[in-house]
């Protein structure tokens, strides 16, 4: 896939192009449904299949003190943007110079003159240029005007074959579903959107050693780590090293209310790792990946450490026979 993080970067003479554009936040079965279009679509005129995205997100630059949590880290939404199988992916610097073109001026700048479009995919509800006011009737107005196709795609809902059970109801996948239900904890229902699992991506560095003290050694993430961090619990999940291993892991989330002082914080206790001694199982420094399953529990505070350890060694059993299954 080619990267572009600037139009100066495109080729020149580049196209011709099938283009569409969002933010992509999670790269939800929406999102994928849309580039999986896109992809097909070049196919059929011959053409590249590019999506233009944005970094950072829009609502960060106009209204910083309001701006939804992303979902994923910068790293991982180019991955997963990639993997949809698009010939080219253009990551555009928001910023408020960006934000004052018209739809005309973005569209001939970008789409015309950049990228050689000849078609667009694009949904019901695309919004662009400055405040927004381009839309679905503009875009297609301006498709007449520089002899590219618009091609509308309905939204991903309950009628597609992998749908998930989560949209027998009447609501659509969407970025916000994704915060609200990791927000709420609630990761399973998050993955079923997303058509994988949620994930939080970080330098393990040191903690405070309580978990190595109880027999648990945890992998602690940095406070930097990137991607939604849900509530508050203990879950099931996995952590991935970077050699691309993937442990089975159960993850805490949160301060240990147990423990005066304690900060809040992303740590993974490997379940079943290797026999030899903790210093050849060494992440610190390692970039990993710490990918959620299921909720089993809120934080809790216990009376004394016995009490603690006694709930850990249940985490650890129910991780263990929920992971089997994975």
């Amino acid at each position: 896939m080619h990267y572009w993080k600037d139009l100066a970067e495109v080729p020149s003479g580049f196209g011709p192009s099938v283009v569409t554009l969002g933010n992509f936040d999670g790269v939800h079965r929406g999102h994928q449904q849309v580039l999986t279009t896109l992809v097909e679509t070049a196919a059929r005129h011959s053409a590249s299949a590019v999506a233009i995205s944005f970094d950072p997100h829009p609502a960060q630059v106009h209204r910083p003190e309001s701006a939804p949590p992303q979902i994923m880290g910068l790293a991982d939404r180019v991955a997963a943007l990639e993997e949809t199988g698009i010939d080219g992916l253009l990551m555009m610097t928001y910023t408020l110079e960006l934000a004052a073109d018209t739809p005309e001026e973005f569209v001939r700048k970008v789409f015309v003159e950049t990228l050689g479009v000849c078609a667009v995919v694009i949904g019901h509800d695309v919004r662009f240029g400055k405040d927004n006011s381009g839309d679905l009737v503009t875009m297609q107005e301006l498709g007449e005007q520089f002899g590219f196709a618009v091609d509308v795609i309905e939204e991903y809902g309950s009628d597609q074959p992998d749908a998930p059970d989560v949209l027998n109801g009447d609501r659509r996948c969407s970025s916000s579903w994704v915060r609200e239900a990791l927000i709420a904890g609630d990761v399973a229902t998050a993955a079923q959107i997303l058509g994988r699992l949620h994930r939080v991506r970080g330098e393990v560095v040191h903690g405070d050693a309580r978990g190595r003290e109880l027999g648990f050694p945890t992998a602690n993430l940095s406070k930097d780590a990137s991607g939604l961090v849900p509530a508050d619990g203990v879950y099931a999940g996995w952590l991935i090293d970077q050699t691309g291993t993937r442990w089975p892991a159960a993850i805490s989330v949160g301060s240990n209310p147990t423990f005066v002082g304690a900060s809040r914080r992303v740590e993974a206790h490997v379940i079943d790792r290797p026999a030899e001694p903790t210093a050849d199982f060494d992440l610190y420094g390692q970039q990993v990946v710490v990918e959620f399953v299921q909720h089993l529990r809120g934080m809790v505070a216990y009376t004394g450490a016995e009490a603690l350890v006694t709930q850990m060694q249940l985490d650890v059993a129910q991780c263990r026979a929920l992971l089997s299954t994975e």
